[in-house]
């Protein structure tokens, strides 16, 4: 079982930086694959990075490619989400989720957090 808590998220001006933050418990933390998916009003669920349990691997939607990093502490059961150059289209409910495989689809993942809202003014 993991449990996942978000922070990090907040309001900021297009062109602005925000780190999130997604502290797991567990202490099989360090085995699972971390995913950062966000939502928008009305809009669908969408992958955003994933990171695999080394941090050796990482994939990144290609929406957020070359501003966002992802990157994981395992030491502190924490990953992180590092958004650079936010757009007004940035804006949404950001989750983390865990799953022991490595994979850019939600439905694979097994623990989600409950998010937090990112919104990007221009």
């Amino acid at each position: 079982q993991v449990q996942l808590v978000e922070s990090g998220g907040g309001l900021v001006q297009a062109g602005g930086s925000l780190r999130l933050s997604c502290a797991a418990s567990g202490r099989t933390f360090s085995s699972y694959t971390m995913g950062w998916f966000r939502q928008a009003p009305g809009k669908e669920r969408e992958f955003v990075a994933a990171i695999s349990w080394s941090g050796g691997r990482t994939s990144y939607a290609d929406s957020v490619k070359g501003r966002f990093t992802i990157s994981r502490d395992n030491a502190k059961n924490t990953v992180y989400l590092q958004m650079n150059s936010l757009k007004p289209e940035d804006t949404a409910v950001y989750c983390c989720a865990a799953d022991q495989s490595y994979t850019t689809r939600d439905y694979w993942y097994d623990y989600w957090g409950q998010g937090t809202q990112v919104t990007v003014s221009s």
